[in-house]
């Protein structure tokens, strides 16, 4: 009766269209599921016994970054974790004849009897059709984020966008107003994915229309506000930060839409928070917005970020928050090291506990030259 319920739960598990296959807490697959043959070509007898991190799946991110190490394979951080993945995770797989095969994938931990944590399961599906879709749509999104950095000696601009998805709710941009002056935007728009990334293409053309006020930030965000009023209905807002930067002046000035404060890295080591109020965009059609103007030195440097660097939980449900992201940065020895922003992601993702991050990750920092 035994072997008859054993065969059985096979025969169920190889119906399946997706792929599955099982691992125990060395990674060493002892599972393979016949839709995993079909999907990838690896033949059961090819890879049962095998660590899935053996020159064999060669998993990749969207990014092209390896996750057949540790701190970043979905399977590795759920069976460490003992949390399941709550949303599917896009990644590359190697077949048997070289394709990279787009894989929509899920994750879980396995356990015993006693709730003893034994392996892990991971299903996936082919997403060839569906990959195709979406990489026309990140093009498309693409356009709206590239842009040329200001070339100027006093002042250097750099930025680091992390997508939770192929496309994401992040958008941000720089442009010179005049010869010494630099309006900038930085604006996360609530949720990921397809959704979101439609409403950063709105954002982009409004951007287009309405950069030539930042000379007087206030006014920008007014006139975002109303525009995206128009579409939020309570349905989507976007908080953000935007302002202009006066380099023979020395001065910034800028707004807060909702978004996390904006960290003023002085040329001396210390960092300030610069905190000012303001509604998110499209919640409140009337909505004024407040000023803040402050004063720079040669060599000071500011950095903004989007919600997702801070609304970081861990395990406890405690979120990293500006103070948590800023001894992160100050244990990578920012500013004077740079921003290492793989670093960087590596420590929010253990912070978190998680299989990923939650949402899209941006940051913009603005660097002005130090005294020669």
């Amino acid at each position: 009766m035994k072997n008859d319920t054993y065969e059985f739960s096979r025969s169920l598990l190889d119906s399946l269209n997706d792929g599955l296959y099982v691992c125990d807490t060395e990674r060493r697959i002892v599972y393979w599921s016949k839709s995993a043959e079909r999907i990838t070509g690896w033949r059961s007898q090819e890879v049962i016994g095998r660590k899935c991190s053996d020159n064999l799946l060669c998993h990749t991110d969207k990014d092209g970054r390896q996750l057949c190490g540790e701190e970043f394979c979905p399977l590795h951080r759920s069976i460490i974790t003992g949390k399941s993945a709550t949303y599917p995770v896009l990644l590359f797989a190697k077949a048997k004849d070289g394709r990279r095969v787009p894989l929509v994938v899920s994750v879980s931990p396995m356990r015993d009897g006693d709730g003893t944590i034994v392996g892990g399961i991971e299903t996936f599906h082919d997403f060839s059709e569906s990959y195709a879709n979406l990489e026309r749509a990140q093009r498309i999104q693409s356009l709206s984020l590239a842009h040329d950095l200001p070339a100027d000696p006093r002042v250097a601009f750099s930025t680091f966008y992390l997508p939770h998805d192929l496309v994401g709710g992040d958008f941000f941009s720089i442009r010179p107003l005049d010869g010494d002056r630099y309006g900038f935007f930085l604006a996360d728009v609530m949720g990921h994915g397809f959704a979101a990334a439609l409403h950063t293409m709105h954002l982009n053309s409004l951007w287009v229309r309405a950069s030539d006020t930042l000379a007087t930030p206030a006014e920008f965000a007014r006139r975002m506000n109303l525009e995206l009023g128009k579409v939020a209905k309570d349905e989507s807002f976007a908080t953000g930060l935007c302002g202009m930067l006066d380099v023979a002046a020395k001065r910034l000035r800028f707004v807060s839409a909702g978004g996390p404060p904006m960290l003023l890295c002085r040329a001396t080591g210390a960092i300030e928070e610069l905190r000012v109020s303001g509604f998110p965009f499209g919640v409140v059609g009337e909505a004024q917005y407040e000023e803040l103007e402050v004063a720079l030195a040669e060599g000071d440097s500011l950095l903004l970020f989007s919600d997702g660097a801070v609304e970081v939980q861990n395990d406890q449900g405690r979120l990293l928050g500006t103070e948590g992201l800023l001894a992160i940065l100050q244990s990578l020895d920012y500013p004077r090291a740079g921003l290492r922003i793989e670093a960087l992601q590596a420590a929010l993702l253990k912070y978190s506990n998680a299989i990923r991050l939650d949402d899209d990750v941006t940051f913009l920092e603005i660097r002005l030259a130090a005294q020669a």
